[in-house]
């Protein structure tokens, strides 16, 4: 059985080595000591959200608090695609179920999108109240799947901010249910094409409020509410570089949609 895992802030796994101690404090080492009740001796894998994951042995248990002798030390790197979830707000929580099963599955980012048809709409504190929750939900998520990578719930876009992004984007892809072509099919086509084969005009991610920093290539994976997403946003988003893609027989839900394509995906460009 794999480790239980905790995480810490980036940066504070550097300069560690094996037979180093590393001390756990806050809420973290509070779900460690009270709720899973570690002791001394037992192994624990500590994350930096970022990629560097600590193995450790439990030297001492205090009240909020875990000391741990460093075992080993490994560094993840990112995947050389990223797949990045574009999840229209939706009812009933179903936004951030999509999330939360799509982080387990592998997603590296999620953005909010507060589409035509979404229902719920984010304002003022409500917005930034509820971006937080979505970034709790990712994190315990990761947590649960052993991640040493958080994903990042990115600023939530409108229509404008979308396009922006989907023009800047290696590569934008529309789960919809009038699409001709395949998801696997367009994955394959953008993966023969070479890295200059991206729907839009940027190659490296970077620059608007959906890319992410750092080499690598991005797919955005878009997906509407439960209302679908309007003909005028295919359209504008066509325009700015995005391609419909098919994603099944069925009309799948927006909780479903997005870690469907997720596992597809990653098996398709070879994450898996």
């Amino acid at each position: 059985m794999s480790n239980p895992v905790f995480f810490t802030a980036p940066g504070t796994l550097d300069g560690l080595a094996p037979g180093s101690v590393f001390v756990l404090d806050g809420p973290e080492a509070r779900h460690a000591v009270t709720v899973k009740r570690l002791g001394v001796g037992e192994t624990v894998d500590i994350a930096d959200g970022a990629g560097k994951r600590l193995t450790g042995t439990v030297a001492a248990v205090a009240p909020g608090e875990l000391s741990l002798e460093c075992t080993g030390l490994a560094e993840e790197p990112r995947p050389a695609v990223r797949l990045v979830l574009v999840q229209a707000l939706a009812k009933g929580d179903r936004d951030e179920l999509a999330a939360e099963t799509a982080t387990e599955l592998g997603i590296d980012a999620v953005v909010p999108w507060q589409a035509e048809r979404s229902i719920v709409r984010w304002k003022a504190e409500r917005a930034a109240k509820a971006h937080a929750k979505w970034q709790s939900v990712v994190t315990a998520a990761a947590k649960q799947a052993r991640r040493a990578w958080i994903p990042q719930v990115r600023p939530a876009v409108d229509g404008a901010a979308l396009q922006a992004a989907v023009a800047a984007a290696d590569l934008a892809i529309i789960l919809h249910e009038d699409a001709v072509r395949p998801l696997r099919q367009v994955l394959e086509a953008w993966l023969a094409a070479g890295p200059a084969g991206g729907s839009g005009g940027g190659t490296a991610a970077g620059g608007t409020a959906v890319d992410g920093a750092g080499k690598g290539r991005e797919v955005l994976l878009i997906v509407g509410p439960e209302g679908g997403i309007s003909p005028r946003e295919v359209t504008r988003l066509c325009d700015a570089g995005a391609v419909t893609a098919l994603l099944g027989h069925h009309v799948l839900r927006s909780s479903t949609a997005g870690p469907a394509a997720t596992v597809l995906a990653s098996d398709i460009l070879g994450r898996w």
